[in-house]
Parts: C-alpha cells; structure tokens; sequence
C-alpha cells in the first residue's frame, strides 16, 4: 500500500487550497502594483460614516487614503474621532496640547498650521484629533454657523495650496452628533463601511435616512456614493447573503471589493499602522489597495 504522501494527500491534497490562495494573493498584488488611476478633475471630498462601533470605519479611511497615496496622490484625512485611531495609524502625534481638528473648529486655525505629513505614508497629511475633541460638540453650540465651520476651513485650506489635493477624507465618530453634521456639511460623498453581519442592512437604511436630511437642509452636493463591506467571510452563508442583501438595495454604490476578516487588519492598529504598512503583501492590505483603486476609477466615469 502507498504512503498517503505517495499518492499526494500530504503534500498535494491538502496543501492545495493554500498554494492556490498564495498565488491568487500574489497575483492580485501584482495587479494593484501595476495599475495606474486617474486623478481627479477637482478635489474629493469623503465623510467616513457609521453610527455603528466596531465596523472598520477608521480602518477603511485610513488604509483607502494610504491605498491612493501609494498611487500618487495627495491626499488629507482629518481625524474627526475625539479617541484619534485615524492619527495613531498614521503615526501623527496627537498628545494633549497637539494643535488639533479641535483647534479649526472651536479656534478658527488653520488647516495648513495644523496637518501633519504622516512619516508611514508620503503623500498623506493629517489633522489629528485630541481629547479636547470630545467638548468641541458644547464649545460650538452656541456658535453662528455651528455646522459649516468645518466646511469654511477645508475650503479655506484648499484655495492656499499650490498643488491641488486629490482627497480628503473625514473620520467621523460613530455617532450623528454636530461633529458627523459638520463632516456631512464639508463632504460631497458620504463612504460607508459595514460590516457583513445580520443588521448592517438595517443600520445603513437609518443612515441613508440622515443624509438625506442633510441633503435637504444643508449640503445639496451630498451624496451616498461608496459603500465598502468589511470583515468579510467566505467561509460563512449570512455574510455571502449580506453581500447580496447590500448589493441589491445598493447596486451603484457597493464596491465589487470585498475586505476580509484577517489577521493583519486586526493587528496592524496595535502596532500603530495601517494594514498596508504593516503587511502589504497580506490578502486584508491587498483588499484595501484593490478598494482605492475602485473608488479612484469609479470616480473618474
């Protein structure tokens, strides 16, 4: 009788799903390394939303803004999240008493005094967020024009400089609060991130629902253009069927890129960094990567 690694179920077999997934990963790689995307006609402006915690809101604004500057372009995330994990990935330093998104908001600075290069990602500047974001909501309160002070700056901002930015794109807290009102109010595009579970239909509808108030009363170039599902497993038939679920609802604004649940997605915040610095060749980096570059030609028809 033959040795079950004569007939190739040791070494064969069984290392066959493995060998395939490595080589579709490095062929994947291979096609985001090699593509070319358009900049775009005048400046995109991004509102990175979800009520919802946990759903790889910041994750997705940080790596899709990494994704793009990877491919040249210049690109600005304003950290709108009082607990900062957009400026931690970045590797922006955002210590107490760090000029900060709270300072443009409540003081009238600058953005231009205020963003940092981010020294993981050439071509990726940051206003990062302090603690003291977590009372601007009271000190804005009784303000005139409370909602468009975020708006006024960026605009403010993008007359000064001499080479135009391709995007921007706002982190906001997982809340509706004035500081996401101010971010709808700034935007022209509202991306979604949802993770592939049960309800993420449900929570979606609510806040299509919010932008279309602020359509209504406050920015009428806002619209619902990205959705991005994150946290993806093949493995599973309720997130295939999620995937389907959103799609259908959904059809113009999901993105064919699917983000998996992996590893590195997981780890690289710990060791503050974007997935695709952290491991660029992993399937979590590469998915980013493929989803920058969709957003970027979706964006150019």
């Amino acid at each position: 009788m033959k040795h079950p690694d004569d007939l190739g179920i040791a070494g064969g077999f069984k290392d066959a799903p493995l060998a395939q997934e490595l080589s579709d990963s490095t062929r994947r790689l291979a096609n985001v390394n090699s593509a070319v995307i358009p900049h775009p006609k005048k400046t995109r402006i991004f509102a990175v939303s979800n009520q919802k915690g946990g759903v790889g809101k910041t994750t997705t604004a940080v790596n899709i803004a990494v994704g793009l500057a990877n491919k040249g372009m210049q690109v600005l995330v304003i950290d709108l999240d009082p607990q900062g994990n957009a400026s931690t990935a970045l590797g922006i330093e955002h210590r107490v008493g760090t000029p900060s998104t709270f300072d443009v908001l409540v003081n009238d600075k600058n953005i231009a005094d205020v963003a940092q290069f981010s020294p993981e990602s050439p071509g990726v500047r940051c206003v990062p967020a302090t603690i003291d974001l977590a009372v601007a909501e009271l000190k804005l309160y009784s303000v005139l024009s409370r909602e468009h002070r975020l708006k006024n700056a960026i605009q403010r901002y993008l007359e000064t400089l001499e080479t135009p930015l391709d995007y921007v794109f706002i982190d906001c807290p997982p809340s509706l609060g004035l500081l996401t009102i101010n971010a709808f109010t700034a935007a022209t595009e509202v991306l979604i991130p949802i993770q592939c579970e049960y309800y993420a239909l449900e929570g979606l509808s609510q806040l299509k629902l919010t932008i279309d108030d602020i359509r209504v009363q406050l920015n009428p170039a806002l619209e619902l253009a990205t959705i991005i599902l994150t946290m993806y497993d093949s493995r599973t038939k309720l997130n295939a069927a999620v995937v389907e679920d959103v799609k259908s609802h959904f059809p113009n604004q999901t993105l064919e890129t699917l983000i998996p649940r992996q590893i590195g997605v997981a780890e690289a915040p710990g060791y503050g960094q974007t997935v695709i610095n952290y491991d660029r060749s992993s399937t979590g980096a590469i998915a980013y990567m493929e989803a920058a570059i969709e957003l970027a030609n979706r964006g150019a028809r």
